[in-house]
């Protein structure tokens, strides 16, 4: 016999039941607490509103999110005994969700006997998984007599959460109804809101090249630097990100740009001008580092060592958000810095040049073969510009973590950010393959700068693409 209720199953006579206790006795000390079903099919909220499933009395539970957390049954993994499985997901709650005292990040299956309090001395849930035999009688809300102590007072109100499976709830009709803060947070609507922006400026731009290029331009960067932040999970206001893309772009048009080029390109070997098809490799090598690596490597992360200044001059909360404190700091400045650079490298320098010699061509040639070229050199950020000044920043917020080898640690990150540079730009006169093997090269190294830099972090715990404990 087979069949299927709210909390359960029947398997071989058995039944099976989940529920949560609720062990805190702040409601009334002289009634017993009431439990909670759960479902086998679908996901049951937890917290202050009314919407949730579970709802908690906000005149109790100030400290509880709208809602706090989510208890999600995992289909398709009963056991052959006729078993199932829940997990507990925090839903980004105000005051944390924890499990057996450890704060809860993310999801984390449950186990019988679980204590899941929500926010420090919350309430408390006690989860049970209990079986039930066939034919056991049962009590006024179909529950087996003896299963449960009297906590199911038929003179309490029943738990909302008792709803026949095969009722829909308002929410299940327009779920944008019960959504709300998880909208913005899990369903990614800024990037959507952002793409749907640029899209109707693109429409606008057509008949207009250059603004087309620039706004085509700026969306794949801001995509790219995007995918970074997300793969870092530091908070980091976008305003400083993008003040820091201005910065560079600034220094591009000032003065600095010529004192940076007298040095690199006249007192040390990195004059690029007097190349050609046929200068020695390795020379050719020597020059790229000093007047390609070295020199812009340097010039991107002048932004990251003044945020990192003004971070130890302000008071909080502008000194944490604003300076670089960590390596994860370091590396989405130098992110930020790589878009302002590649922009004006990119729109300002290669494809106007492109633009020129294809003019004979025509001007609607000359124009594709622009944004052919513009494409692919922003598209490929994340293996390029980003991916050494991001790899350079993880050296700088390392620098701040073990102060006293700082300066071995920012010449090993320099070094290594310009000879990956280096190789990007000496590749491409050898093999499109080669190319493509430096391009994977260097995100690798970003990669694994990243991984090693969410490990190191102070505030790993706050990490949003942390999920280890």
């Amino acid at each position: 016999m087979s069949g299927f209720t709210m909390s359960g199953f029947t398997m071989s006579g058995t039944q099976y039941i989940a529920f949560l206790r609720l062990l805190s006795g702040r409601s009334n000390p002289e009634r017993r607490q009431p439990h909670y079903l759960l479902s086998v099919s679908e996901p049951m909220a937890i917290g202050r509103d009314l919407r949730c499933e579970i709802a908690l009395d906000a005149s109790l539970y100030g400290s509880v999110s709208r809602r706090h957390a989510e208890i999600l049954p995992i289909l398709g993994f009963e056991s052959p005994q006729g078993e199932r499985f829940w997990q507990v997901c925090d839903l980004n709650s105000s005051n944390g969700t924890f499990v057996n005292g450890d704060r809860l990040q993310g999801c984390q299956v449950l186990q019988v006997g679980d204590r899941i309090m929500l926010g420090q001395n919350g309430p408390e849930l006690l989860f049970e998984y209990q079986p039930q035999d066939e034919g056991q009688p049962l009590d006024n809300f179909g529950v087996a007599l003896g299963t449960f102590p009297p906590a199911l007072d038929p003179t309490l109100p029943p738990p909302k959460n008792r709803v026949k499976q095969e009722d829909v709830s308002l929410t299940q009709l327009f779920p944008i109804l019960s959504t709300g803060r998880e909208l913005t947070q899990k369903a990614y609507l800024v990037p959507a809101v952002v793409t749907i922006m640029f899209v109707v400026l693109l429409f606008l731009a057509i008949g207009n090249p250059a603004m087309f290029n620039l706004l085509l331009a700026a969306y794949l960067a801001i995509a790219a630097l995007y995918f970074i932040y997300q793969l870092c999970g530091k908070q980091k206001p976008w305003w400083l990100l993008m003040a820091v893309a201005t910065i560079t772009a600034l220094i591009l048009l000032s003065p600095i740009l010529d004192l940076f080029t007298l040095v690199f390109h006249h007192f040390l070997p990195g004059d690029l001008s007097s190349t050609n098809a046929a200068t020695n490799f390795w020379v050719l090598l020597v020059k790229m580092f000093f007047g390609a690596g070295l020199m812009e490597e340097l010039l991107k992360a002048l932004p990251v060592f003044i945020a990192l200044g003004l971070g130890v001059r302000l008071r909080s909360p502008l000194r944490s958000r604003v300076g670089v404190w960590e390596p994860l700091d370091g590396i989405l400045l130098g992110a930020a810095s790589a878009v302002g650079f590649s922009l004006m490298e990119t729109l300002g320098v290669y494809v106007p040049a492109t633009y020129k010699s294809s003019l004979l061509g025509g001007q609607e040639a000359a124009q594709l073969a622009g944004l052919q070229l513009l494409i692919p050199r922003v598209l490929g950020l994340v293996a390029g510009h980003m991916a050494y000044s991001g790899y350079f920043g993880y050296f700088i917020g390392l620098s701040v973590l073990r102060f006293r080898q700082r300066w071995l640690i920012l010449g090993v990150g320099l070094c290594t950010a310009a000879g990956l540079h280096t190789l990007w730009n000496a590749a491409g006169m050898l093999s499109p393959v080669f190319l493509a093997f430096v391009g994977v090269l260097s995100y690798a190294f970003l990669g694994a700068a990243i991984l090693k830099a969410r490990s190191l972090s102070p505030t790993r715990s706050q990490n949003f693409a942390t999920r280890l404990r």
